[in-house]
């Protein structure tokens, strides 16, 4: 296969910026301005004060005095998105969307421009490959990136390598505005001396522990055992365990399917009431069958979740055996649920409802992990 991942670079930040001259060169936060506000993009200027996304907006305010605040502007987003998609679909249908401003395309078998007559950019070496159609996966790169430029203004970052979790790691390798190939026969070199945190499904938390077993590099991982990998990480194990051997065998899936619907709000002050508590889950209730009525959404399965002030996090959910769409069907239950959660003594941060699972199961009820 040959798989190229691209990712806009700052992408909110950047549009905030290009639509707005007098935001350019400066630090720039999009977001909105609260005290329970989180980064949603950072722009360059603002990341050199050690702002970045999911960050709170008054650390971040802290951290960057001079920073500047700009609220979401998602509609301009999704038609941004919208050009992008419309760029990569000259070349292949294989588009695995990831998020507005990055996708997965497969163009193994591409399309070389051959229905728009628009040729390819000039490269310094001759355009003999193991394509099909005899293009190099990195010249598409190079042109869906110009191209973007000249449509939005806009630079992205592209990765290409023979698998989705080396094209991820490829695109992020030189951003901004970069472009990496991973060649087969240097990929097991290339993972080698790679660490782990930037290996796909290593968060934090996974990464302290395989710190603490002495696992800090793609090979030091790849030493591993499948058998001591699954014991400690169960079926993650055994997905480590192929990345370090470049062994990704994940199919560009173009056609996505919905698996849930959910909202969540954070508080601007954390609540403990009851009151306050069951005013907030019946407008959560409301804002969740809005919802599912836009994506024309149907699930049995309705899951609580709640973050207390000191950001602990649980979830409960309930399955049904009928489809879940209004609210007399949906606020009993997450009345219900909300029973199960002890939040007089422990305030609640954010609380959060979701409806997922479109096959009929046996009803049951019980916390999640």
């Amino acid at each position: 296969m040959k798989i190229i991942h691209i990712d806009m670079d700052q992408f909110f930040a950047a549009v905030e910026q290009r639509d707005n001259p007098e935001l350019k060169g400066k630090p720039i936060a999009v977001g909105h301005d609260a005290e329970r506000g989180v980064v949603a993009t950072a722009s360059y200027e603002a990341r050199r004060f050690g702002v970045h996304s999911a960050q709170s907006i008054q650390v971040a305010k802290r951290l960057c005095p001079q920073l500047i605040i700009v609220e979401p502007h998602f509609q301009r987003y999704k038609e941004v998105s919208a050009q992008l998609h419309d760029i990569f679909h000259d070349y292949t249908d294989l588009i695995e969307p990831i998020s507005l401003d990055e996708a997965f395309l497969d163009v193994t078998e591409n399309k070389t421009m051959v229905s728009t007559n628009r040729p390819m950019v000039s490269t310094n070496r001759p355009m003999v490959s193991t394509n099909r159609q005899g293009i190099y996966a990195m010249d598409i790169a190079r042109e869906i990136k110009q191209r973007i430029r000249e449509t939005t203004g806009l630079t992205a970052s592209a990765g290409v390598s023979y698998c989705k979790f080396l094209a991820k790691i490829a695109s992020d390798w030189r951003k901004p505005d970069g472009l990496t190939v991973i060649h087969p026969d240097r990929a097991l070199d290339f993972i080698a001396q790679l660490k782990v945190e930037k290996i796909w499904g290593v968060g934090q938390k996974t990464a302290e522990k395989m710190h603490r077993m002495g696992i800090f590099t793609g090979l030091d991982l790849r030493n591993m055992s499948l058998t001591r990998l699954t014991q400690e990480f169960g079926k993650m194990g055994r997905v480590f365990y192929d990345f370090s051997r470049g062994i990704d065998n994940r199919p560009v899936i173009s056609e996505w399917e919905r698996k849930s619907v959910s909202c969540e709000q954070t508080f601007e002050s954390d609540i403990s009431e009851n009151s306050a508590v069951t005013i907030h889950l019946y407008h959560t209730v409301l804002e969740l069958v809005r919802r599912i009525e836009k994506n024309d959404f149907e699930g049995r399965t309705l899951t609580l979740k709640v973050k207390f002030l000191d950001f602990q996090q649980i979830t409960r959910s309930i399955t049904v055996d009928h489809i879940l769409r209004t609210k007399d069907e949906i606020l009993p239950l997450a009345k219900q649920l909300m029973q199960q959660v002890e939040f007089h003594s422990h305030p609640i941060r954010l609380l959060g409802l979701g409806v997922s699972n479109q096959k009929i199961a046996t009803p049951q009820e019980g916390p999640e992990t």
